[in-house]
């Protein structure tokens, strides 16, 4: 049974527990299943420092909890410890979704901050079928070099597994993980979302989880807003053209709301579960997409 969601009426803003900045669309890394299709010819888009902290203020006053830096790489942003800055201030917990391929020593600084959390990904206990699918070599090594030194400093960490390869050494690498001392994983498949549709380049929202758009938003590199990162085809507004209460208020989005199928089961989501929440972790990368043909 699928449960139904009514959408948001038009002229009321969705309340915001969580909003996600896509800060960048550059990356160190080009994996062959990016949602994001990002690279090291990505760009950091339209949006200037002023604006994502313009955006950041509004979604603290539309009563948001959280906010996420992704990417790309959000590192790769050169104001992103300025972002982290901005969101403390205003009393937001900041978590910053990174490849863990290069970390400077001056930034963990930064990341041992109260109120900061880090995320990553991980594909596996072999360096080289983890390498393929980053496309990167050596990045196996130096993402779990940061993982140890993360989890030494003592770092929020939540860590996602991604399925992509037939075989994949899925089990060892969570195994590989809890000896590293990561106590929060989560594993999923493929969305075929972003590069993982190429060439055909489709878009099919029984890929999303069924909770983008409920107490969370996304901002992407060109200041569109999306109701997730994942659902970034169905955008409702820019935040150069207008501010997000309007956007998250407007005729679009509600209309995006409609098109995103309601969560599998007759068990709704918390209403207060949040991408990076400690308690939910109702993320598209770690939740079963809400069609029930792809729930395991």
């Amino acid at each position: 049974m699928t449960v139904t969601v009514e959408s948001p009426a038009v002229g009321t803003a969705t309340p915001l527990t969580a909003i996600a900045l896509e800060i960048t669309g550059s990356c160190q890394l080009a994996c062959t299943h990016c949602f994001a299709e990002s690279g090291p010819q990505g760009t950091h888009g339209a949006m200037t420092v002023c604006d994502w902290q313009r955006v950041i203020a509004d979604a603290a006053a539309l009563g948001a909890r959280e906010v996420q830096l992704i990417g790309g790489e959000p590192t790769a942003h050169p104001a992103w410890i300025e972002l982290v800055d901005h969101a403390l201030s205003l009393e937001l917990e900041v978590e910053v979704y990174s490849n863990l391929f290069h970390v400077k020593s001056s930034w963990w600084g930064t990341l041992t901050r109260n109120g900061v959390k880090l995320a990553t990904n991980y594909y596996s206990d072999c360096a080289a079928e983890h390498d393929r699918i980053t496309t990167r070599p050596g990045s196996y090594e130096r993402t779990r070099a940061n993982l140890v030194e993360a989890v030494r400093r003592g770092i929020p960490l939540r860590v996602g597994i991604v399925r992509v390869l037939d075989g994949q050494r899925v089990v060892a690498a969570r195994r590989e993980l809890e000896t590293l001392g990561v106590t929060r994983i989560r594993v999923d498949r493929t969305r075929r979302i972003g590069r993982a549709t190429l060439p055909t380049g489709s878009k099919d929202p029984t890929e999303l989880c069924g909770r983008c758009g409920h107490g969370q938003a996304a901002v992407l590199p060109s200041g569109e807003v999306t109701p997730c990162v994942m659902s970034r085809w169905l955008t409702t507004g820019n935040v150069h053209t207008g501010d997000l209460r309007t956007i998250l208020g407007g005729a679009a989005w509600a209309e995006a709301m409609c098109v995103i199928p309601a969560r599998a089961g007759d068990d709704p989501c918390d209403p207060d579960c949040k991408p990076a929440s400690d308690g939910g972790d109702c993320s598209p990368a770690e939740r079963n997409a809400c069609d029930p043909k792809y729930d395991e």
